[in-house]
């Protein structure tokens, strides 16, 4: 049987955590904060643990806290889309189909696809949430989206399907002062010493290990000085002086006055989105969607 005080319990200690403090959690819940205490003490009581520790900074989980806040996160994600769900159902709508996205892909891949997603099934209901690439696989394997636009590419495992939805040229992003950039083309080998401006591995693993083999494949190990969290931040970095970067030709437009893209003398085509879904996922909005997806052609960009 669901013990129905214990979810309400639950939502009240993630407001608290995600608050860190009794008063602006209460004031996010709409309500007083010696209920939420009383409420709070409860939940403990029920469980047997203490799940915050009070200070005048505010209040900072406890170790058995920290432990149990992605379950119940998780779970409120869950419930948000339950209960979506339900009201598009009551509203008369024919399906939902959940969408996790990296930002870049939000910006270019995914709008012509959404536009003709809705223009084929207008009843159809569509909720996109931003994710990261290393998060692609774990969201599609656990049913928390049914289509994921991020950088994969290579062997994902039997139960995952993809289809590369935009490549791009590999190019160089350089400081205009660098000794390097007056020449049309780049060697790889010429980077050889010089310090990069990576995309994390934490963030896209293939990604990040397709160009670190690209480099060791020319000989070198790239010398890395900074790991961040988008291409748009490499180039960003670089206009800083932090370094040089390899990155999508199409980052070009995003480059500052003082930074100059220019092109690697070995051709290198790099998977800039792909779409994946898993393949036993029996969701009816998922099939709709893929009929549309296969109907979308792939992208090259010069």
């Amino acid at each position: 049987m669901i013990n129905f005080r214990l979810l309400r319990h639950l939502w009240l200690f993630l407001a608290v955590a995600e608050e860190e403090h009794f008063g602006r959690a209460a004031k996010r819940l709409g309500m007083s904060q010696p209920p939420l205490t009383e409420q709070i003490q409860i939940l403990e009581q029920a469980l047997k643990t203490k799940l915050f520790v009070r200070s005048r900074r505010g209040a900072q989980l406890t170790p058995v806290g920290q432990t149990i806040l992605p379950a119940v996160r998780k779970f409120a994600q869950q419930m948000e889309q339950l209960e979506l769900a339900v009201r598009e159902a009551t509203a008369g709508q024919t399906g939902l189909l959940t969408i996790g996205a990296i930002s870049s892909a939000m910006l270019e891949v995914l709008p012509p696809f959404l536009d003709r997603l809705r223009d084929r099934y207008p009843r159809l209901t569509i909720s996109v949430r931003e994710i990261d690439s290393v998060e692609a696989l774990s969201a599609l394997e656990l049913g928390d989206v049914d289509l994921a636009f991020a950088r994969l590419q290579g062997d994902l495992g039997s139960s995952i399907a993809t289809m590369t939805m935009a490549q791009d040229k590999l190019t160089v992003a350089l400081p205009m002062a660098h000794r390097l950039a007056t020449r049309r083309r780049i060697k790889l080998n010429d980077l050889t010493e010089e310090p990069f401006v990576m995309f994390a591995r934490r963030v896209s693993p293939v990604y990040f290990d397709s160009i670190v083999a690209l480099c060791q494949g020319q000989g070198f190990s790239p010398r890395i000085l900074h790991e961040v969290r988008s291409v748009a931040t490499q180039v960003a970095f670089v206009s800083c002086g932090q370094g040089i970067a390899l990155v999508p030709a199409g980052l070009r437009r995003l480059a500052p006055a003082n930074v100059v893209l220019r092109p690697l003398h070995e051709s290198v085509d790099v998977v800039t989105t792909a779409a994946a879904w898993h393949t036993a996922s029996t969701n009816p909005a998922l099939q709709l969607a893929l009929e549309v997806l296969r109907g979308t052609p792939t992208t090259m960009k010069a």
